[in-house]
């Protein structure tokens, strides 16, 4: 059954911190007034009959577990609120109504902390600021100063306007219309943001309150913004909650007239949509060595990326083809792990934002910024005047240019290009170089040139070294500026975009802090800003690296982490090697420790016998090249044979001296060379069965034959310097066979046969990770990249 509405209401001071949509700060008494105020659920059962099914009133146990289950059960009832709570706000001075939602109760005694939104719907004008999001006083407000009659009635001194807060439960929306405050609003644009911003900061909606929906982040950090007015609901009423619901939205406009207007704007952007004749390129892939030709139109960027190129040499990017008085400025920025954002006139890593009708940025290989890139963004923008911004699209026809991106030697000499000085250009034997227009001209022809430069070119006496006709327009506008001495120009635009770049305040839309250029804003949003995009290399996925600007984490700083890495590095796994439990962000530096162990574990010693693949102590998928041996099962004899090899040859007799050993060497030798293993998959060149499994006739008929072939062996078994050569099993040859060939993929001779990405090992070690894997050959090369030293 529905619970009865809770009857609950009290007066706030009024405080306003920057808490999203609708959310509201309550003290922790409102919680337990409420918890007081909410009815009691009435539940189908008797009361009368018992909760516990064992219940017997003259059994002291049962009777206590019953009395236990009634006292929590009355518990659930009492404190059970309706989900989600919502509150009508009301402003006694005005008579203002707006519905609200709860984000805590943890504001101070005696205050309700609002939003700005709610401040305006409201229109309270004096309310306390906070700066915090929680609601609390900084250190710098008077929080302490109460009086003791003040405090024991849960009342701030805080001065502000008051509002009463009535708590009232609304019914779930099906249906809203919205009203578009401003024409030219395109569907495409804010109905994704829109259904984001409702979702993540409103629980109710009232009717006749203004919607403010922001957009994307707009020129110098200022924010587009979506005003809607909300103009009726269903079901009917004053407000509707729009938590856990199915919301129908239709969009309709105030008037006629704004309805024709905006259809003719959503034409008009249509026509100047990008790729269209009077709309921006579309950009794409720039391909090195080729030039491009595009277009931009005004406060618009067309982006390009470069996603591979040599980096050895450097590269060059080239804007040239804009038009005298035209401003079209080129940014490049890498692609990388600590850069995600595509470069733009407030977040560059690299810009040419000057004056001069064609740009260049050219990036040598050593440059700390394209460590770690995957590709390079390069964008061309056409520079708007900030009033300009937000504007009915202009008739101005787009901007043209070419671009260019090609590699370069980093060690030629770096020269100006097209922007070279007069005094640097070439010039012939015996010329002279004029001191009005600074051109080199023949020494026999100078008299005449002067006459004529004299009269008609000036050359700028503020030393930027341009020479003008002194009656053409373009002296008459050229500029300098006089606040700094790099600034000058041709046109009152390239003035006004000067002053607005580079001594111009520019605010940080996150920071909240201002800079006092736009290169310094830029510099900002690529370094510290809390909210530069990183791919984190934890959760791998496009985040804000999160800090403060201001503050820096000493930590980060010291691992090279961001603070958002730092926080998420702190959970937990399992090493893949030592199955030991690490913090993600020490993963790194613990898996470098098993690397300094592969040079000191000891190297496996490998089966004398050249058919096995075999090590003597056994090795472990762990990586420990002595495990057989620790466990008691090593080789158990001096010969250099494992303990499957020396089986065969193992005699329980008192033997000194080594003799009785080397008689039954020197048996199965004769045995193998003259009657053969009989084993079809047998490949031991001292077996008559192998020979005939490769189809070779045998040349030992006779031990006359045999003795003097394997008496060699026998004089080294001792020492060790012969090696031996038994017949094994199918899976030990093969697995033999098998490190031969990893061990000969490493060699100088055969480089193209290593697979790529792999290291060279040693033979001795591929042996080993074979046994340790049962031959499976691509286990036994991850054992060998976690456990093996490579060469």
């Amino acid at each position: 059954m529905d619970s009865e509405p809770i009857k609950w209401s009290s007066q706030y001071v009024a405080s306003v911190s920057k808490l999203p949509g609708d959310k509201i700060l309550l003290p922790p008494s409102a919680l337990q007034e409420l918890l007081n105020a909410a009815p009691t659920i009435t539940s189908g059962t008797d009361s009368q009959r018992p909760t516990t099914s064992s219940f017997d009133p003259f059994n002291p146990y049962t009777y206590a577990a019953e009395r236990a289950a009634r006292q929590l059960q009355y518990q659930d009832r009492i404190q059970q609120l309706p989900h989600p709570l919502t509150f009508r706000l009301v402003n006694p001075a005005n008579g203002r109504v707006v519905y609200a939602g709860i984000r805590e109760f943890s504001a101070n005694e005696g205050e309700a902390v609002l939003s700005p939104f709610l401040k305006e719907v409201l229109g309270l004008e004096d309310a306390t600021a906070h700066k915090g999001q929680d609601g609390r006083h900084s250190d710098s407000e008077e929080d302490s100063s109460m009086t003791d009659g003040v405090e024991e009635l849960g009342m701030s001194e805080v001065k502000g306007p008051r509002i009463t807060i009535h708590a009232q439960q609304i019914p779930k929306g099906t249906f809203v219309k919205l009203r578009p405050l401003e024409a030219g609003y395109n569907p495409e644009d804010w109905k994704a943001l829109l259904e984001q911003h409702l979702r993540s900061n409103f629980t109710t909606l009232t009717n006749g309150e203004v919607l403010i929906v922001p957009g994307g982040r707009g020129t110098g950090g200022k924010k587009e913004e979506f005003r809607f007015l909300v103009d009726g609901f269903q079901p009917e009423g004053d407000g509707i909650c729009i938590v856990d619901t199915d919301l129908e939205v239709d969009i309709e406009a105030l008037n006629e007239e704004q309805a024709r207007e905006t259809l003719q704007r959503i034409a008009a952007k249509q026509q100047r949509a990008p790729g269209t004749d009077q709309g921006s390129s579309v950009g794409g892939e720039l391909s090195l060595f080729r030039e491009q030709q595009g277009q931009v139109l005004t406060g618009e960027y067309v982006y390009f990326e470069i996603p591979s190129w040599a980096r050895s040499q450097g590269i060059d990017i080239e804007l040239s083809g804009v038009h005298d008085g035209e401003e079209v400025d080129l940014y490049v920025s890498p692609y990388a792990p600590r850069q995600r954002a595509k470069p733009r006139e407030d977040e560059y890593v690299f810009g040419d934002y000057s004056s001069r009708p064609s740009k260049r940025i050219r990036l040598q290989p050593t440059n700390i910024e394209l460590e770690d890139a995957e590709a390079l963004w390069v964008s061309v923008r056409a520079y708007a005047p900030p009033e300009s911004v937000g504007d009915k699209p202009s008739d101005s026809a787009p901007r043209r240019f070419n671009i260019r991106a090609s590699p370069f030697d980093p060690s030629s000499p770096v020269t100006n290009g097209d922007h070279a000085s007069p005094k640097s250009q070439p010039h012939n034997e015996g010329d002279v170089q004029c001191k009005n227009c600074l051109q080199w001209v023949p020494q026999r022809t100078l008299m005449l040139h002067e006459n004529f430069c004299l009269r008609n070119n000036i050359l700028c006496p503020h030393g930027c070294g341009q020479v003008f006709q002194k009656r053409s327009p373009t002296y008459q506008s050229h500029w300098h500026c006089d606040k700094c001495t790099t600034g000058h120009g041709n046109t009152a635009l390239s003035k006004t975009k000067h002053n607005h770049l580079s001594h111009t305040f520019q605010p940080c839309s996150t920071c909240e802090i201002t800079f006092p250029s736009m290169s310094e804003l830029a510099q900002h949003r690529v370094t510290v800003c809390p909210a530069k995009l990183i791919l984190c290399q934890f959760c791998h996925l496009e985040v804000a690296q999160e800090g403060d600007p201001n503050s820096p984490n000493a930590e980060a700083l010291l691992s090279g982490l961001t603070v958002h890495e730092l926080q998420d590095g702190s959970r937990t796994t399992e090493c893949h090697l030592c199955d030991k439990i690490v913090r993600l962000r020490d993963m790194s530096t613990h898996l470098r420790h098993h690397e300094y162990e592969k040079s000191s574990r000891p190297p496996p010693r490998v089966c004398r016998n050249v058919n096995c693949g075999r090590t003597l102590d056994g090795v472990s998928r762990q990586g420990d090249t002595r495990a057989g041996t620790k466990m008691g099962q090593g080789p158990g004899n001096d010969v250099g044979l494992c303990s499957t090899c020396f089986g065969p040859l193992y005699v329980a007799m008192y033997d000194p001296e080594g003799k009785a050993l080397r008689r039954r060497v020197e048996r199965r030798y004769l045995q193998q060379l003259l009657t053969g293993c009989g084993k079809g998959w047998c490949g031991n060149e001292f077996c008559k069965t192998a020979k005939a499994n490769a189809g070779v006739s045998a040349s030992v008929s006779s031990t006359k034959d045999a003795v003097p072939m394997v008496k060699p062996f026998l004089d080294g078994l001792a020492s060790g310097a012969t090696p031996l050569h038994f017949c094994v099993d199918e899976g030990s040859q093969r697995r033999r066979r098998t490190a031969e060939m990893m061990a000969a993929e490493s060699s100088s001779s055969q480089p193209s046969m290593m697979p790529p990405g792999e290291k060279a090992y040693a033979f001795e070690w591929c042996v080993a990770a074979l046994e340790a894997e049962g031959g499976d050959l691509d286990r036994a090369r991850a054992w060998l990249r976690n456990w093996a030293p490579a060469k």
